[in-house]
């Protein structure tokens, strides 16, 4: 068998069932129950500055 067509076979069967099993691991564990205080200051990173452009070098600050 060539080894184009392993691979081709490979990519078609087992790492589509490997993506697919981690997709939904990630989903899963970024709706875990104990994810929310984890994501909510992210979340808010672009309403941050909403009515001025931020200072030079506050960009990255937290807010207080």
């Amino acid at each position: 068998m060539e080894t184009y067509s392993l691979l081709r076979e490979f990519a078609d069967s087992w790492m589509l069932l490997f993506l697919f099993a981690f997709f939904i691991g990630v989903v899963i564990w970024v709706f875990r129950p104990g994810a929310t205080k984890t994501y909510e200051d992210p979340s808010g990173i672009p309403f941050r500055h909403e009515d001025k452009p931020a200072k030079r070098g506050e960009a990255d600050a937290k807010e207080a």
